[in-house]
């Protein structure tokens, strides 16, 4: 198979080669074009990071609908707010003369809540430039607005500099570019822009309904998520979902000394560490049955895929301190086909300077499944549930009453966050996969790296449920971007390819 997957590399290549050179002439003027235009480019984008995103932050929110609204314009899109239950969602749209196909551009500019206390500079709303990662001991570069370069190693450091703010900026960019050398758009660009994504989309069904008419589309493109760590361009075909559960074991009713009652009351933290403890062996195999019900093997050219990313894991292993992966001899890629359980959070009475000797009332772990498009959501929390009562707990969905302790041993509040994301997968070999990879292959003159499910969760697949055409992602940000941490960051020539990617995109 590899031989099969490598002569078909060679047929594309040498189809590069025959080409009139107009596919490897765009990526140069393009890289061109933004190497003479950094400055507005950069500028546009921490403009827009200056305002704060949070979704609950309903005034600012309503100042990035404004400042995107304003920018689309700039660009040549007919824009509106569509309004939702919650947040707005932004929508431009660019015709195209001649295109028969429509492309729809998913990107969200909602970010995820912050705490100014974790990060290194005086506020996630102000951005700043440093020379490289912070981690790595970078250090702030004066007068960000007035320079004119930057260098590929050089970071913005900002809330939603990497997600998700920046693909839209680059998006735009390389319409411009486009547009400066004669060259258009092969597609209707159509654009739709979530202000819910960080909160899980909550008013996005609901705003399909209303608004179908502005978001039928050929194709899906989502702008969210890191290239490969190796910093190709990279096309993803789908992403894992989630499901959020906590888990709360009981005690007694308040905290009890240990000597007096040790080995008479029971301790939930024990109790809860033995539950935990039936859910994974020792070589990290979910035992929840069902828990991997209807996996089928890999298609043969999906298999052949997979095999070609070129992920360095012992790189990745030196990079998280780590000696060994949890699974011996499972990839990377083979360990994001599965689904997968993992405790987020544990707690119980105190710890450190505050510890006391007492059997604690409560044990809580915070649990989150890692779903795959075989595996939704609702069957799933079933199954968990079941294994939890064979383990002898009784399940309850709110802090037991006397009654309810008296009559029961052992007792966990189970509580699930938001009902849960299910994933989301196009086919590889679907024609509008193929399309995407050739016009990246004809442009960068080497395929893109192909990731057949991404190990994160959009909150997009019922919206993509409910258009009911295919969708694929399309990352340009940088992988060690501390996305949902403090200081987020935007390696910036990642971003200048990542306009070119979008500019193969646009004219595939």
């Amino acid at each position: 198979m590899r031989t099969r997957l490598t002569l078909v590399v060679a047929v594309v290549l040498c189809t590069v080669v025959v080409l009139t050179g107009q596919s490897r002439d765009l990526r140069e003027d393009v890289e061109r074009w933004v190497s003479a235009h950094q400055r507005t480019v950069v500028g546009e984008l921490t403009a827009l990071l200056s305002i704060p995103n949070a979704a609950a932050d309903t005034p600012n929110i309503a100042r990035n609908v404004e400042a995107l609204r304003a920018m689309l314009a700039r660009h040549g899109f007919r824009t509106e707010a569509l309004a939702t239950s919650g947040n707005p969602l932004v929508y431009g749209e660019l015709p195209v003369p001649g295109a028969t196909r429509t492309l729809l551009f998913y990107a969200h500019y909602d970010g995820q809540p912050v705490d100014p206390k974790g990060w290194k500079q005086a506020s996630p709303f102000t951005p700043i430039l440093r020379d490289g990662r912070l981690e790595d001991g970078a250090h702030e570069l004066p007068n960000l607005a007035a320079r004119d370069r930057f260098e590929p190693d050089w970071r913005i450091y900002a809330r939603s500099a990497s997600d998700d703010k920046s693909p839209i900026v680059a998006l735009c960019a390389a319409l411009d570019a486009l547009k400066s050398t004669g060259r258009a758009p092969t597609s209707n660009i159509h654009v739709v822009l979530d202000g819910e994504e960080e909160a899980g989309s909550p008013s996005m069904l609901s705003a399909i309904a209303q608004h179908r008419d502005r978001l039928k589309a050929d194709a899906m493109v989502i702008l969210d998520g890191p290239v490969h760590p190796s910093g190709r361009p990279t096309v993803v075909f789908g992403a894992r979902g989630i499901l959020a559960i906590e888990l709360t074991v009981f005690g007694p009713k308040f905290g009890l000394h240990s000597g007096h009652y040790g080995n008479w009351v029971r301790n939930p933290a024990f109790e809860l560490v033995r539950l935990l403890a039936s859910m994974k062996d020792d070589s990290g195999r979910v035992l929840v049955p069902g828990f991997y019900d209807g996996l089928e093997p890999l298609a043969p050219e999906e298999r052949a895929m997979l095999d070609e990313v070129p992920d360095d894991e012992a790189a990745l292993q030196k990079l998280f301190g780590i000696s060994g992966t949890e699974q011996a001899g499972l990839s990377l890629q083979d360990a994001v086909q599965r689904p997968s359980l993992n405790v987020c959070g544990l707690s119980s009475a105190f710890v450190g300077a505050n510890s006391r000797t007492i059997i604690p009332d409560r044990a809580i772990a915070a649990l989150d499944i890692r779903l795959v498009k075989e595996t939704p959501s609702g069957p799933m929390l079933e199954r968990i549930k079941a294994h939890i009562a064979r383990q002898g707990f009784f399940i309850v969905d709110r802090d037991p009453d006397d009654a309810t302790r008296a009559a029961h041993a052992r007792i966990v509040k189970l509580a699930v966050e938001a009902g849960g994301t299910n994933a989301y997968r196009t086919s590889p070999l679907a024609a509008e996969s193929r399309q995407m990879v050739a016009a990246l292959t004809r442009v960068f003159g080497l395929a893109p790296v192909q990731i057949r499910t991404s190990g994160g969760t959009v909150p997009i697949a019922p919206f993509i449920d409910q258009v009911g055409f295919p969708a694929v992602s399309v990352p340009i940000v940088n992988f060690d971007n501390n996305q949902h941490g403090e200081n987020e960051n935007l390696r910036l020539g990642t971003f200048f390819t990542g306009i070119a990617t979008l500019a193969a995109v646009l004219t595939m």
